[in-house]
């Protein structure tokens, strides 16, 4: 799993040996790594393209850049890093003097670490404050959203995000007990509105995810991500997506597919008058899934799913 670095990895990457045979790292290549974490597919991307291949890391969380740069200390100036959102890859590469690069990661999961952080407040199961920040310095938290919107704005953002079906109940619900600054306060809240019973998942799952997609504009990053990408990969390079929830993987098989045609008019339309030409081939037509060995080792990967897609055209 990459090369040991004498620094601990805190977080397993999901799909690791998939990601790296479908990205094809090659000694001389230059990759972006848009969610580094704390390094550990960056690890296997530098190991592959050493020795004269380059790694951007990109990640808001200065909690992460700091374990990876510890954990790839031995590649030196093969390893670049910015603390930044992955949908400024395009500038961030630019900075380097890169104008085309020859592979794109995108790991959209939150990281062990920063689950496991209680103080970040992403986890329902300990007790923290409503936060669920990438960035440390970001200026909207869980809580501005749930003591600050009005119920039918609060109601959508979880039936849109959370694909929440008793969004009303859980809005109504937070109205009557606001404030609401904890983690478990919530969560318990949650569960006492839906009346969820016996399900294979906890009652305040959809809900936190709906929060942390909002506060962090992951839809609306990834969509930017996904549009900037196909700028700066070189004909044949290619980009990987790991996505954990419907809402990430159907907007990312969605790209792919309206971008692997060349005509994107609607179906009753005679006469093409788009003019879209395809700008990648699908390398995945499902995606990949981690195998029953990998979601025992790593009970988080389970709902992980990689697609994958190479770059074609002149550049």
């Amino acid at each position: 799993m990459g090369a040991a670095t004498g620094a601990p990895a805190p977080h397993t990457p999901v799909l690791y040996q998939a990601v790296l045979q479908g990205l094809r790292p090659r000694p001389g290549g230059r990759y972006i790594d848009g969610t580094l974490g704390a390094g550990g597919h960056a690890a296997g991307i530098l190991q592959a393209a050493a020795p004269s291949g380059e790694l951007l890391g990109l990640d808001l969380d200065p909690v992460g850049i700091g374990l990876a740069k510890a954990r790839l200390s031995l590649y030196g100036r093969q390893l670049h890093t910015a603390r930044a959102s992955f949908d400024t890859m395009a500038e961030q590469a630019a900075a380097l003097g890169w104008q085309y690069v020859d592979g794109i990661l995108l790991d959209l999961g939150l990281s062990s670490m920063q689950v496991d952080d209680p103080r970040r407040g992403f986890s329902f199961r300990e007790e923290g404050p409503l936060d669920m920040r990438f960035d440390p310095e970001g200026l909207v938290t869980a809580a501005d959203l749930v003591n600050g919107l009005a119920e039918g704005e609060l109601a959508a953002l979880l039936a849109e995000f959370g694909e929440e079906p008793r969004a009303r109940l859980v809005a109504r619900a937070i109205l009557r007990e606001r404030p609401i600054q904890s983690t478990r306060t919530l969560a318990e809240l949650v569960a006492r509105s839906t009346g969820y019973r016996h399900s294979r998942i906890h009652p305040a799952t959809r809900t936190f995810q709906a929060l942390r997609i909002a506060v962090n504009d992951e839809l609306g990053r990834l969509s930017r991500a996904l549009e900037a990408a196909i700028g700066l990969l070189r004909p044949g390079g290619r980009l990987a997506v790991i996505a954990f929830h419907s809402l990430e993987d159907r907007r990312v098989k969605q790209f792919f597919q309206k971008e692997s045609r060349d005509c994107i008019c609607p179906p009753q339309q005679p006469v093409c008058t788009c003019g879209h030409t395809a700008s990648l081939t699908l390398v995945t037509r499902r995606p990949v899934r981690p195998d029953e060995r990998e979601i025992q080792a790593n009970p988080r990967a389970r709902s992980a799913r990689l697609r994958i897609a190479e770059r074609v055209g002149v550049a």
